[in-house]
């Protein structure tokens, strides 16, 4: 099993906007740069973020990205999931009509046992755990990302406003 460019990249950038997270929201530009990662590329990747409900979006000249929750709250398997679809290192292990052999086949209860070990252990890792790991210097956001901001923690109150709520 080999992961692609795409979620090594888009794993990258959600540990930098987990880095801004209570922010304000980061351009795509910023993170680009500090992750040496094309920005058209990056561009492509917050698609499917943006629908799995990982990350969102703030339009206007403030705008950029935030992570949609917590990073304590957003597990690897949800990542590579949204990236890449279902985790199975074999086919037979997922659709066993797929292979004539699968029901006598030796190996199949090895791949299913790996293949479920694998999600487990992505499924027990956060964005956050990876963050404090390894708070790497690629991860900060520069420009004053980390301020103040309508991302994350501040969130409510900017969502709220949108849906002409007071906020309270």
């Amino acid at each position: 099993m080999k992961l692609s460019t795409r979620t090594r990249y888009g794993l990258r950038l959600l540990t930098a906007l987990a880095s801004a997270y209570g922010g304000k929201p980061v351009f795509l530009k910023d993170i680009a740069g500090s992750q040496e990662i094309s920005e058209k590329y990056l561009s492509l990747i917050v698609i499917p973020l943006r629908a799995a409900g990982l990350i969102t979006s703030v339009r206007g000249a403030h705008g950029g990205y935030c992570l949609a929750r917590a990073p304590g709250m957003i597990r690897l398997l949800q990542v590579i999931e949204a990236l890449e679809g279902d985790i199975c290192l074999v086919d037979c292990v997922q659709h066993p009509s797929s292979c004539s052999r699968a029901a006598g086949c030796p190996a199949r209860d090895f791949w299913s046992s790996l293949s479920a070990k694998i999600k487990a252990s992505l499924n027990k890792t956060t964005l956050a755990e990876l963050i404090k790991k390894k708070n790497s210097p690629g991860a900060k956001i520069t420009k004053g990302s980390l301020k103040n901001g309508n991302c994350g923690k501040n969130k409510n109150n900017a969502a709220g406003k949108k849906r002409g709520n007071s906020g309270s």
